[in-house]
């Protein structure tokens, strides 16, 4: 299974009493719920991991586990104190842990341990074997685990902060996304096997980017987009996501945006009826005028030989003399 990390920090730790107990809250690993337990002495901090509920589990209850508890140096994680151990927790045994640092060591000024009066305990357990049942089904583990922030080493170098949702790490902007979306569809990831971190940020933030793409307007969408979208929705789908209510979502847009195509389409063939009616109106103005003007011509004519038969009409009469 490997190892999963949880953090506890104690804080006022100036404040507590020799022997005084102090508890993290209970997490779960492996299917099985712990706690860490705390106490100095005037010599020594020591820590012990805890089975949580060992007092309800089941007679013959057992398990097998690998683990590794640090006191980190806040200053330098070379100087951080680490102890590891393979321990049978069972119903004698339910708790193992260590004498981990000198008290001198760890409250002393710019040592690095105590900082703000705080000391960060870092528990990493592998659970190898378990003999009974689980306390929390791997499914719910999934379903249910609570966002996390967590401090993202990119290739060595610059160092980014992620939250993990439902075991999925993101980037603080996506983080309430995907947990909205977990709300609504929280048998999503269920049947998504992959341990690999790397593997399920990839998977995550290519379900978010299908999803990022259908919000799009439908003028920014192409064909091309929603075809990638739907390729990268069938693997995940063959990787063990539902998301059937995803491929709905996404036929409703793919109908829309061929709607549109379709109404682009007819709009451009309706364009190019217009700019041929227009054409012939604009042939049939032209025709109109050069006739308007034939009329016009005509008129004028017309009315010089109105004029001319006028100016007959009014003439006097020839006399005699005109005509002999």
């Amino acid at each position: 299974m490997g190892y999963e990390k949880f953090t506890w920090v104690i804080q006022n730790f100036s404040y507590l009493q020799y022997l005084q107990c102090s508890q993290s809250n209970i997490f779960v690993i492996g299917g099985c719920k712990w706690f860490l337990k705390g106490y100095h002495d005037a010599k020594y901090l020591s820590l012990y991991l805890e089975v949580a509920n060992y007092k309800t589990l089941p007679c013959g209850w057992r398990r097998h586990t690998r683990f590794r508890l640090t006191v980190v140096n806040q200053l330098s994680d070379e100087l951080s104190q680490q102890r590891e151990m393979e321990k049978w927790f069972d119903q004698k045994l339910f708790l193992s842990g260590y004498q981990m640092l000198l008290l001198t060591k760890l409250i002393a000024k710019k040592g690095g341990f105590l900082v703000n009066n705080e000391v960060k305990i870092v528990v990493e357990v592998d659970v190898l074997q378990v003999i009974g049942n689980l306390d929390v089904s791997e499914e719910s583990l999934e379903v249910n685990q609570p966002m996390k922030r967590i401090k993202l080493n990119d290739d060595g170098a610059s160092v980014k902060e992620s939250i993990d949702v439902n075991g999925f790490l993101v980037l603080p902007s996506q983080a309430e996304s995907l947990k909205h979306i977990f709300e609504k569809h929280p048998e999503m990831a269920l049947k998504f096997r992959a341990k690999n971190q790397r593997m399920r940020t990839s998977s995550i933030n290519l379900l978010l980017n299908i999803i990022e793409t259908m919000c799009q307007s439908l003028q920014d969408l192409s064909i091309d987009d929603l075809g990638q979208a739907e390729q990268a929705l069938t693997y995940l789908e063959n990787s063990g996501f539902k998301v059937d209510w995803l491929e709905r979502k996404l036929e409703e847009v793919k109908e829309k945006k061929m709607e549109e195509q379709i109404g682009k389409s007819r709009m451009q063939e309706l364009e190019e009826e217009l700019k041929v009616f227009k054409q012939r109106c604009s042939d049939i103005e032209a025709l109109l005028e050069k006739e308007k003007q034939k009329c016009s011509d005509i008129e004028a004519l017309l009315e010089k030989e109105k004029v001319k038969a006028l100016a007959a009409a009014r003439a006097p009469p020839l006399r005699l003399d005109d005509v002999v």
